[in-house]
């Protein structure tokens, strides 16, 4: 979570709220909030007005911090063919005392002699750690992983809880990013590679088939696997997201290997003269156990997928989730539905074509 804004004091308690927040969301795991504060340092701030009265310009100034500070060179020694600078600096218990640097004299103006705690206020105070700046804004950040559910939900219920109980000032904002940001765009993505999936499936059983309604046939399991991976999506409480969407092509594939299965086979017994009715019976028959074994083997791969409860679970669940939903679905409904669909769809034709003969 990145809170940008200007004032880093502003921004440190915005993201102090929002990391209890982030932690009251069920499925938010190692929350920690970047320390942006909390190194000491020394601060030493010009009294404008001290400096306007007495006629000191800004340079002189940065000249006796130098000098404060780390020392300034007043000459050189040489010895033989080589150079050695003369640094005078003040001793170290004055540069490592705030009170005895406020007293150090750098300064002599009519008469009277200026110390340095005159000229500027000199403090000890928490200074910032890191800054961070994403488009030359300066922002805060909060981490965490998800352990338990998916990215998407966990997302959708931290902004809706930050919106309800932080009122940003004007000119703040938050935004999601890490793993949110990178599955948001990958889901942009697989928007467009889905249905191209899709197409390349038809376009593959058609140049395999040389024939629509063989290819259409086929494609009729890939309904079939989205209701059964829509229906375990819902019934696990995972929402769309990413890994979910690969599941989905990877069902694709696997109810179209079903559907080939089924119709090669009616295929080959029609073109060896058996009546539609006998081909379809005796292909459901004789192709139950290929089809089972590829259900059978794919749950039993992906059953620990659904167990495993450690970090990075919310990717391997919904993507097992959706391809044995799909898988279940779609081999039920391969045995059941797809041998009536290609009884009307042969019968249909053999009617058609038999009085052009």
């Amino acid at each position: 979570v990145k809170i940008f804004g200007t004032d880093p004091h502003t921004l440190n308690e915005i993201a102090e709220k929002v990391k209890e927040i982030t932690e009251s969301v069920p499925g938010a795991v190692d929350v920690e909030k970047e320390i942006q504060a909390g190194r000491l340092q020394l601060r030493i701030h010009p009294k404008w007005e001290v400096l306007e009265r007495y006629g000191i310009t800004a340079e002189e100034v940065l000249s006796v911090v130098k000098y404060v500070l780390g020392g300034s060179e007043v000459g050189v020694l040489q010895k033989d063919t080589y150079l050695f600078p003369i640094v005078l600096s003040l001793p170290e218990d004055y540069r490592g005392s705030v009170e005895r640097l406020r007293t150090v004299p750098v300064f002599e103006r009519e008469g009277r002699i200026l110390t340095f705690g005159d000229i500027a206020d000199v403090r000890v105070e928490p200074g910032l750690f890191v800054i961070r700046r994403e488009n030359n804004i300066r922002f805060a950040l909060v981490m965490c992983n998800v352990e338990g559910r998916d990215m998407g939900s966990f997302v959708e219920e931290l902004r809706e809880r930050i919106e309800k109980e932080i009122e940003l000032p004007p000119g703040y904002f938050i935004t999601y990013g890490g793993q949110f940001e990178n599955q948001q765009r990958a889901m942009a993505k697989l928007s467009v590679a889905v249905p191209v999936s899709v197409f390349l499936i038809f376009l593959l059983l058609y140049m395999n088939f040389n024939s629509i309604r063989d290819a259409l046939v086929v494609m009729l399991n890939v309904p079939f696997a989205i209701i059964g991976g829509i229906i375990a999506l819902y019934l696990s409480g995972f929402n769309l997201s990413v890994p979910s969407a690969i599941g989905f092509i990877a069902v694709f594939g696997i109810a179209t290997l079903n559907g080939v299965v089924l119709v090669s086979y009616v295929k080959s017994l029609l073109e060896n003269g058996s009546g539609v009715r006998e081909a379809v019976r005796e292909a459901a028959l004789l192709r139950v156990r290929p089809i089972l074994i590829t259900a059978i083997t794919t749950f039993i791969g992906l059953v620990p997928l659904l167990l495993v409860r450690d970090i990075g679970s919310e990717v391997q669940k919904p993507l097992a989730t959706v391809v044995v939903g799909g898988v279940i679905t779609s081999t039920l409904l391969t045995l059941v539905i797809l041998p009536s669909v290609c009884e009307w769809a042969y019968s249909k034709f053999r009617r058609q074509a038999s009085p052009q003969r």
